[in-house]
């Protein structure tokens, strides 16, 4: 009496009701945990949101109006497989050289994607912006710009930019002003949405836990993946051409 056979041998009954309590417990605590941290990752994705689109995001003719812009920095976005822009970068670049061309800012950064030899995101960049007339000398390249924070502290730390113009899609351009300012940088956002991207709902998934990692990167601002020689924003782009890190 009392006993119930299970795999093999004998279990009481109060063992059992111990270990289903046990069970209830784990879940009823994994559900709480994940109720917790789905609030928290939204309170944080809202608080930048909010701070981003405190009159930092601004149209093109908007920007136009900003007084004494340092420079217009272009996100890398990725390449084709034939080596060309991907159509979310070229979108990003002829924003940017819209921009310049109205007079926004002087100087062109591309920050992008060259850490290995064989894949050279910002040379491309800038090769698509002179075919369109910006003159070399005004487009410097941030060769290790390998994420979003990476580029906005390379900006201020190698390129030694106090105000700044940030091109890229508007999923992201909450984050990017976000982290800009959160370095003491004064920045503002222009959308680069000229079309409906494909993998725009996958983005935006992905932005929420994307803009929840560089809150806390923000708030304890760790060192870049690469830092580098100081070259000001104000001097010659071509000194740029060539990787240093």
């Amino acid at each position: 009496m009392g006993m119930v056979v299970q795999k093999g041998y004998m279990v009481p009954k109060k063992r059992k009701l111990i270990r289903t309590a046990l069970k209830v417990k784990m879940i009823m605590w994994f559900i709480i945990l994940s109720v917790s941290c789905g609030y928290g990752m939204y309170a944080i994705n809202t608080h930048i949101k909010t701070i981003s689109g405190g009159g930092y995001l601004v149209s093109e003719q908007e920007a136009a109006a900003l007084k004494n812009m340092d420079c217009i920095l272009v996100l890398g976005c990725g390449l084709k497989q034939d080596g060309k822009p991907s159509e979310m970068l070229t979108d990003r670049l002829l924003t940017a050289i819209a921009l310049y061309e109205a007079g926004v800012a002087p100087k062109l950064i591309m920050s992008g994607d060259h850490e290995k030899e064989d894949y050279d995101e910002v040379t491309v960049m800038k090769e698509f912006a002179i075919k369109k007339g910006v003159p070399s000398q005004d487009i410097f390249l941030d060769h290790v710009g390998l994420s979003t924070y990476d580029s906005m502290f390379r900006a201020r730390e190698i390129f030694c930019v106090k105000k700044m113009v940030v091109v890229t899609q508007g999923f992201h351009l909450c984050r990017a002003v976000y982290n800009a300012r959160k370095l003491d940088m004064e920045a503002y956002g222009v959308s680069a949405d000229l079309h409906t991207y494909k993998t725009r709902y996958i983005q935006e998934v992905r932005e929420v836990f994307a803009r929840t990692k560089d809150y806390f990167f923000c708030a304890y601002k760790p060192l870049p993946s690469y830092l580098g020689k100081e070259t000001p924003v104000t001097g010659n782009g071509d000194e740029t051409n060539q990787k240093e890190v």
